[in-house]
Parts: structure tokens; sequence; C-alpha cells
């Protein structure tokens, strides 16, 4: 006979309580309330219900007592019970979703009806929850149940949410709006970082980034639904217009590559800026643009008809990635490069012009989004017949002065100031900016001293303080870090920190870490007095950043337990950095 003293009676009376198994005839938790409210013996009460609601198996009643002599609770054996049989029937479930049955949904839609009350009892649950996975489409009552209950729809596989989201924006935004902030974080952590001191941000491959753990989550919570698609996209439209951010982009165009990947015909053939996405992802692969692709990129972008000007929108956000810019920017210092050997002028250099077309489209990006103008913006015609001249012709005099140096009886060929003219177009075009910015990184590449202390102090005139991006300082610090042995000379040390990057923490405050990180792996270069004006200068300038001062503190220690070699500093070891082509 049944132990009436069971410890598993108040456990399981106390699962009952509310469970739902009323609405599926079976006697619950109200019952054995009333059972037990009526009767004249609870005990005998407790007994006839354990007996009338346990496992009817004949076989089986005989064995109880053994597992009580065991010490083995009833909960724990029907808990069991419970588990393996819910997992089998899981499983049945799962195989008839995925047979060739033609009416394989109309079974499960007639078994969610039997048992959904069951979505009451936690343990059951999973049963009801796997049917609903597999369901693709849901009836609304279910929905609203679910997304009403905090409990029910945390539980709930992604593939049932996924209904719930198409009509419920406002839950769907609470659901990716963290996983944007720490896409963010992300690239704010590896621009910023004092650890490495090559350019790691530009590292890694485009099919690697998409395979990132924000970007799986999206695609994931994505999954073939274009309407999920769309609203992530305007989402990442009203961020970037919010905060100006481009790394919003970036995860537009990883989104769009990665639903590529997977083959997701139902968005990749709706959505008209795929091929572009497409063509620029590759180009971005093999970090250059070459005449082949710029002929597809110049196809798509006059393939644009009148009725479609609002593609112009998304195709502007694609190209204001900053990797996108990154390679276009590369690709216009080697057509700079190009003009320079087949002796051609800039304006007679179709693959130039394009690129710098392509490169104004990106930055316009933000204006045509705000104002929903869809124009390509116009280009100045001394961007071509005046500035990039002299920019090649900048070119020209690095080359001769490097040929120079290596002949003992060559005169010094001299770095002229920049003109004003030259200064006025960094001040108003954004274009302009860029490719100086991108020329400067070739320069300071190659270690030419006297065209990086020519070139920085310019930098501060660029477009919108665009010379202080956290994307360009990074890799223009990385390249800096190789020049160690220069920053032993007040003149190269003047025109670094006194004329660029001390001038800039106005403008950002975060040029405080570039600082740091610069500093930490050339101090021991520096003379002391620099280093000491330069420490003081970032203490006063990273108090009201937690990460900044963080970094001081290590920097102080590291400096503190520097022990130079009597002869000379210790040699620091340059690091592999991409770089533009010759």
């Amino acid at each position: 006979m049944t132990d009436v003293k069971d410890p598993a009676i108040p456990a399981v009376t106390e699962i009952m309580k509310g469970s739902g198994l009323e609405d599926l005839g079976m006697a619950g938790g109200e019952f054995l309330r009333e059972a037990l409210t009526n009767c004249s013996d609870p005990l005998l009460a407790i007994e006839e219900f354990q007996s009338e609601n346990g496992i009817l198996l004949p076989s089986l009643k005989p064995a109880l007592p053994f597992l009580d002599l065991h010490g083995m609770r009833r909960l724990d054996f029907h808990t069991s019970v419970v588990e393996e049989l819910r997992e089998k029937l899981v499983q049945k479930i799962s195989n008839l979703a995925n047979s060739a049955d033609e009416d394989r949904f109309k079974k499960l839609e007639a078994l969610l009806q039997k048992c959904y009350p069951a979505i009451k009892v936690k343990t059951l649950r999973p049963v009801v929850m796997c049917i609903l996975k597999h369901l693709p489409e849901i009836k609304e009552d279910y929905l609203v149940q679910i997304a009403a209950n905090r409990q029910y729809y945390e539980e709930a596989a992604t593939e049932v949410k996924r209904q719930i989201w198409q009509d419920n924006q406002s839950l769907f935004g609470d659901e990716v709006s963290p996983l944007f902030s720490q896409y963010i974080k992300e690239k704010e952590e590896t621009l910023l970082g004092h650890e490495n001191s090559t350019s790691v941000f530009y590292m890694p491959s485009p099919r690697m980034r998409r395979q990132g753990e924000v970007v799986q989550k999206l695609v994931h919570m994505i999954g073939r639904s274009l309407q999920l698609y769309d609203m992530v996209l305007q989402f990442l439209r009203t961020l970037f217009l919010q905060t100006r951010n481009t790394h919003y982009c970036t995860l537009r165009a990883e989104l769009l590559m990665a639903l590529h990947d997977l083959e997701i015909q139902e968005i990749c053939s709706v959505d008209p800026s795929h091929k572009f996405t497409w063509c620029v992802d590759a180009c971005v692969r093999e970090r250059f643009v070459d005449t082949k692709r710029a002929r597809e990129l110049q196809g798509f972008l006059h393939s644009i008809k009148q009725s479609q000007e609002q593609l112009l929108g998304d195709l502007a956000m694609i190209l204001c990635d900053p990797f996108t810019l990154h390679t276009i920017s590369l690709s216009t210092v080697k057509a700079l490069q190009h003009c320079i050997n087949f002796e051609l002028l800039p304006r007679d250099n179709h693959d130039l012009i394009l690129l710098v077309r392509l490169m104004a489209l990106g930055f316009a990006a933000w204006d045509m989004i705000d104002s929903q103008v869809f124009k390509e913006p116009k280009l100045g015609p001394e961007i071509f017949s005046k500035f990039l001249p002299y920019v090649v012709n900048m070119l020209v005099d690095d080359q001769l002065r490097s040929l120079n140096a290596r002949l003992s009886d060559a005169p010094p060929v001299q770095v002229a100031a920049p003109p004003d003219l030259f200064l006025t177009v960094l001040k108003l075009t954004n274009v302009g900016s860029m490719i100086v910015m991108y020329y400067t990184l070739q320069v300071t590449r190659q270690k030419d001293k006297p065209a990086v202390m020519s070139i920085l102090p310019a930098l501060t005139h660029c477009e919108s303080d665009r010379a202080f991006d956290e994307t360009f300082l990074h890799t223009l610090i990385s390249y800096l870090i190789t020049m160690s042995e220069d920053f032993s000379q007040e003149d190269f040390c003047i025109a670094t920190f006194d004329e660029f990057l001390i001038p800039g923490i106005k403008v950002k405050s975060n040029i405080v870490r570039h600082i740091l990180r610069l500093l930490w792996y050339i101090y021991a270069r520096l003379p002391p007095a620099r280093l000491k004006s330069l420490m003081a200068v970032v203490a006063s300038n990273c108090e009201n950043c937690e990460a900044a001062h963080t970094v001081y503190k290590m920097l102080e220690e590291r400096i503190a337990a520097h022990q130079p070699s009597p002869s000379e500093p210790e040699p620091l070891e340059a690091p592999l950095i991409p770089a533009p082509a010759q």
C-alpha cells in the first residue's frame, strides 16, 4: 500500500496549483483541494487520489514499496517518468514535423489544440513549445497569450518569437537593442585598446567578421522573415541618424552578406542592394577595387531608375561602412600612383573618377537619409583639376626625396608647405580630406619623416575634423609606433603631439586613449622632459574616462618598471600592417 505520508504529496500539490490539468480533463490541484475540504478522512482521500491518478500499471504497484525501502521519493520517481516520456514525445513531434507527410502540420495543429492547456504545467510546457516551434503559422490567440506571459515568452523558441515580433515592433526592438549596443562596444574596444601595436581593426576578412556573435544572433532572429529584416534595417537607419556612428553601416552590410552566405533567397532576392553589396564585399575582401569591379559598381549606380531613388540611400549606407571606405581610399591612392606611372592627369583616369564618386556617395549617406533627398553629391571641378594634381605632385616629391637619399651627391628635396587652395579643399570637402588622410597613412607606413612632419599639422584642417575619427587614428597610431626611433627628436614630437594629437583632444576626448596607446610603445624613445609633459597632458584629460584612467595608471607602472640598457633603448619590432600597394 502506498504510504499516505509520502513527502512528495506537498510538492505535487504545489506543482498542480493552477496547473490547467482540469482543462485537459484530469484531476488537478483544484480537485485535490476540494476532496480534502469535503472529506471526513484526509489520509484516505489522499490515498484514493494517489491510487486513481498514479501510473496505472499492474506490474508497477508491487514494485513501488521497493522504492520506498531504497529511500526514493515518489516525486522523484514520477518526475523521472514524466521527463522520459516528455523527451520521447518531443522527439516524435520533431520527427513528424520533419517528415514528408503532407498532413503533418494539420496533425500538429490538432495536437496543439488538445494539449495547449498543458502550457501551464512547467514540466509539460516543452511539449507545447515544441509543437509551436514546428508550426509555420501559429494562430493569433496563441501568440497573444505567449507574448502576454513573460515566462512563456522567454521559454518559447525563436521560431515562435519571430511570429510574435512581426506584429510587435517594440518588443522586437527590445530584443535587438542590446545586440546593437554590444556590437558598437566591441568595435570601440578594438579601436581604442592599447594591447596591440598593429592595426588589428581592418585585419579580419569580411567573412570572418560576419561570423561574429552579434551578426549570427541577428541572422537567427530574422530567419527567413523579410518583415523582420526590414525592421532591423529601419532600426539601423534610425540609430545611424541619431548617432552618426558608421559602425551601424558596417552591421547593415555584414547582416545582408551573412544572409547571402546562408542562401536566404526570400530576403536576398528582394533586397535591391544585394548585388551591389556583394560586389563591394568582394572588393573589401581583396582590399582593392580593380577596374572590372569598378565598372560593375558604376553599372549598378547607372541602373537606378527615377522611381528607385530611395535605393541610393541604401547604397550610400553600404559605401559609408568604414571597411568599404578604407578599401576605396587605398584604391584611390593606388590610382593616383597609377597616374604617375603612366603620366596621366587625374581627370583622365576613369577608375580614379569613379572611386572619388563612390567615396563622395558614402559620405553623403547621412544627409540623404536625414533629408530624404536621394541625389548623388556633385563634385567641384577643383578636385580633379587642382587638388588631386597637387596630391600627385606630393607623391612625386616623396619619390624624388627617397631616391636622392640613396645618392650621396644629390641635393636634398625640401618639403614645401601646402598651399592655401590645398587647405581650403581640406576644410570644405570630405573627399579631399579622406584622400589626404590616406596619403598620410602611406608616408607614415613608409617612415618618410619629412613628409609625415609636413602633413600631420595640415590634418587639423580636415572637413568636420575627419582626421580625428577613431578608425583613421587607430591605423595612423599603428604606423607611428613603427617610427618610434624618430620620437627621440623634438621636431617630430612637436609635429605629432603639439600640432596634431593634443589639439584634437578638444575635438574628441577619446583621442587621449590613442595617445596612451602610442605612448605605451614609444615611451622609452622619448626625451624625459617630453615624456613628463605628455604624461601631464594625458593625466589632466583622462579623469572623466575610467578606461583611459586605468590605462594611464598601467602606463605609469610600465614606465616606472622600465630599465633601459646602458647603450640604447630596447628596440621595438615593427609590426606587419596591411598597407596600400605601390
